[in-house]
């Protein structure tokens, strides 16, 4: 891991409220006071916000400071985190890999230790892959656990608020003020199956680095998991199309988000209709297997962490969520954590738990990391 650089992960930065945890959130979340322009040119002149988005509030009165708002990919509907209107975050560990997204800047400025944690979005891995990206642990809690009162876009059936942080003693202290049941640290290993799904390489480096932890997971399959990809894809499309057809109008999205957006207009409703059989499908599979292990692990990222100029074509890298979107789709908590390099680039081990079990996902990271704070 190189040293840290700075971030550049910041929009706007300002100080609201006080208290022993310092945190940020991704632009896509209204701080009364400010206009939410999710990186978007076409919401440079967006009306300023009447009141903080109902997580933002919940944070500000549990004694956390915000320090500001962050850059993201456009319109959150991108994995590269790149951004030429409204910036793109120096990835801190990683200086030539692109910042992930598009969540970029929040974990980017948690990984350059700027702040204690912060807020993202993830639809489709965008705040795990971020987390991936930049070495730092990714929390997407189950669908609908932490509230999306004042979150763009207004309507989802797919995207979480999620959290950012360095360590898993600083996610339990998050959760525990947002009054989330996260228990005692656990006094045994946790029992893990594994799904094999990534580049071999990957697979290998992330069951070895179990294995120096004393974990010898069982190895599962989930039958589903491209399909489960292509639904949420196919959901996503038509939801941000119905979400954000109405920025199109004057030329101010950039040309590549626009045309994913203009895309979603093809999406028929008997496609989503057949997305929502794969999402009754898939996420009783997921229950099935956590029946048996309450946690499985795979890879965060199929493939390791292209560099700035490896992802200049932002579809050539849309299979790097074929991992992580699928637990979008089955509304089931996940969350990223470091485990290791290779060849100089991030390796990260996703764990999903059951919903209503982020708790456990903390306690894992826990035993995993050795229960770090700073």
């Amino acid at each position: 891991m190189q040293p840290v650089s700075k971030s550049n992960g910041y929009v706007e930065r300002f100080t609201l409220g006080g208290g022993s945890l310092r945190f940020a959130v991704k632009d896509t979340l209204d701080v009364a006071g400010f206009r939410t322009r999710a990186g978007c040119p076409a919401l440079d002149d967006a009306p300023v916000a009447v009141a903080h988005a109902r997580i933002v509030e919940a944070l500000l009165a549990a004694d956390c400071a915000l320090t500001g708002k962050t850059r993201l990919h456009e319109l959150a509907f991108g994995v590269t985190g790149i951004n030429p209107w409204g910036g793109t975050p120096i990835n801190p560990h990683y200086p030539a890999l692109i910042p992930g997204g598009s969540s970029s800047g929040s974990a980017a400025v948690v990984a350059a230790g700027e702040v204690d944690f912060s807020l993202g979005t993830d639809t489709g891995g965008s705040v795990r892959m971020p987390a991936a990206c930049c070495g730092v642990i990714g929390l997407k809690p189950g669908f609908g656990a932490l509230s999306r009162e004042g979150v763009m876009p207004a309507e989802s059936s797919l995207d979480c608020v999620g959290l950012f942080t360095r360590d898993a003693g600083t996610l339990r202290e998050v959760l525990t003020r947002l009054a989330f049941p996260v228990g005692q640290p656990l006094g045994s290993a946790p029992d893990i199956a594994f799904i094999r799904a990534a580049d071999p390489a990957i697979d290998t480096r992330l069951t070895a680095w179990l294995a120096e932890r004393g974990i010898q997971p069982r190895v599962r399959t989930l039958a589903g998991l491209n399909d489960a990809h292509r639904a949420g894809l196919t959901l996503i499309a038509r939801e941000n199309w119905q979400a954000f057809r109405g920025l199109l109008a004057d030329g101010r999205v950039s040309a590549d988000v626009a045309t994913r957006i203009r895309a979603g207009e093809a999406v028929t409703a008997g496609e989503c209709a057949r997305a929502e059989q794969v999402r009754t499908a898939f996420r009783a599979e997921v229950d099935g297997l956590l029946e048996h292990t309450p946690l499985l692990a795979l890879a965060t990222l199929p493939e390791l962490p292209p560099t700035l100029r490896e992802a200049r074509d932002p579809l050539s890298v849309v299979n790097l969520t074929r991992l992580v979107r699928p637990f979008n789709l089955s509304g089931h908590p996940a969350l990223s954590l470091p485990a290791g390099e290779i060849a100089g680039r991030p390796v990260a081990l996703q764990l999903v738990a059951q919903k209503g079990a982020e708790g456990l996902l903390v306690q894992a990271a826990e035993w995993l990391t050795g229960q770090r704070r700073g």
